[in-house]
């Protein structure tokens, strides 16, 4: 049984009522079917978060706040997922909860004479492609239909700029979590105040 309630001109809140035999699985594919729906019936772009599963109705609103977070944060830095659960957020929950001049002074220490922003769209994209591919140099350049000399050149680059070989797992963690933190960063000055 699905309840909905409006919350605003662009956004709506459902609570589903769920079965004693029914899993987070289950609760991950309805919501995915209401994206999948949305988008085709519709054809408006939609984005699903949720909360956890509560007990009594007087705990609604502790969902709620969960799901505007898990919302928030897979705005940020998951925008390619459609459905996001408010236990599957990762390092973005941490990230979310960073001030400012925290989040500048870690940009300043990872990127000392570098400017984040100095990185090109494909240069980006490769690099993340790499993460996907657990840091497989072989893999990703089949996936990116690129030769691996190329992708070799460009992680070089990084590393001649950085100073950190994303080759290497420590330094490509702190890229990717670097990446992330300018990321929020820029919607921080996005947001209004």
């Amino acid at each position: 049984m699905l309840f909905r309630s409006a919350v605003d001109e662009k956004n709506i809140i459902l609570i589903k009522m769920m079965e004693e035999n029914e899993t987070l699985d289950d609760l991950d594919k309805t919501a995915n079917v209401i994206v999948d729906m949305l988008n085709a019936e519709a054809m408006t772009n939609v984005h699903v978060s949720y909360g956890t599963i509560i007990e009594e109705l007087k705990d609604v609103s502790k969902s709620y706040k969960e799901a505007k977070l898990a919302l928030d944060v897979g705005r940020i830095f998951y925008s390619e997922k459609r459905v996001i659960a408010y236990w599957n957020l990762g390092i973005g929950r941490l990230i979310y909860q960073l001030p400012m001049n925290l989040c500048k002074m870690f940009i300043n220490e990872v990127f000392r004479d570098v400017s984040a922003d100095q990185f090109d769209e494909e240069t980006l994209n490769t690099v993340n492609k790499f993460f996907e591919c657990n840091l497989n140099v072989s893999e990703t350049a089949r996936e990116k239909f690129i030769h691996r000399n190329t992708l070799v050149y460009r992680l070089d680059k990084i590393q001649k700029d950085t100073g950190m070989n994303l080759r290497l797992f420590d330094d490509a963690i702190t890229f990717k979590i670097a990446m992330m933190v300018v990321k929020y960063m820029e919607y921080l000055e996005t947001m209004d105040y």
